[in-house]
């Protein structure tokens, strides 16, 4: 009976052990949204990319931003964002030209249309631009693009 007990006692601790290794306890709320950029996931700032930008965003209800470089030889940019199955939260994509003006920021609310931004940035200095994705209280999934204007 002993026996039984302390095996039932070690399941539940390991059972336990198990669970809070593999899902993990942090207060950061990003753990439920996933921003991805050229097939790369996006887990801290500092990443940067050449060309053509094609990003897609998934969450359960985190909030989130991430931020990235993108080597731009133009003074614009193309851009397009879509909600594609969300009812809840918000997208927001802020861009900076090498200056760190922002040429661009823009919005798209879940359950709410329009579902789709797209257009050309605002003029500004060619180089190393920065790009902001941050999602809040974000449910589903979407994505965006970015490519060198005209």
């Amino acid at each position: 009976m002993l026996r039984i007990k302390i095996f039932k006692h070690l399941f539940i601790l390991s059972t336990a052990l198990a669970f809070f290794t593999f899902t993990g306890c942090s207060s950061d709320d990003d753990t439920t949204v996933q921003v991805r950029v050229n097939g790369t996931v996006l887990f801290d700032d500092g990443d940067d990319f050449n060309g053509d930008v094609d990003g897609d965003f998934t969450g359960t209800g985190g909030s989130t931003t991430r931020t990235f470089e993108w080597q731009n030889a133009l003074s614009t940019a193309d851009y397009n964002a879509d909600i594609t199955a969300t009812t809840e939260g918000a997208f927001r994509m802020v861009v900076r030209d090498a200056d760190g003006t922002i040429v661009l920021d823009a919005s798209l609310s879940g359950a709410v249309e329009p579902d789709t931004i797209d257009g050309v940035t605002s003029s500004g200095t060619p180089g190393l631009w920065t790009v902001a994705i941050t999602l809040s209280s974000f449910k589903g999934d979407g994505s965006f693009s970015l490519s060198a204007g005209t």
